[in-house]
């Protein structure tokens, strides 16, 4: 059987993921990337931190602390949120699925 080796982002050189948290993935729809999706990322009281806009592989990507957080994503094609706990610094990859507007 033969496998993907796991997949990662591609982060700049000074970051060290040992003290450092990233929360990434890419988002989708009926198993197609969705570019130009924003993703926010909320606190654990639901406010707003920061928003990105998904690159055209679907692709996004934060640097947070670590805690309880949720991404809600916005797009003309569904939408989505999605809760994340990220314990420790390092990888946190959140595949998320749209659904239906």
């Amino acid at each position: 059987m033969c496998a993907a080796p796991p997949q990662t982002p591609t982060l700049p050189a000074h970051v060290d993921i040992t003290k450092e948290t990233v929360i990434y993935g890419v988002v989708s729809k009926d198993s197609t990337p969705v570019p130009a999706a924003y993703v926010r990322l909320l606190d654990a009281s639901g406010e707003f931190t920061a928003e990105v806009v998904t690159s055209a592989t679907g692709d996004y990507r934060f640097f947070a602390r670590p805690g309880e957080w949720t991404l809600s994503v916005l797009h003309n094609s569904g939408s989505a949120r999605q809760p994340v706990v990220a314990s420790e610094p390092g990888l946190v990859e959140v595949p998320i699925t749209l659904t239906s507007a």
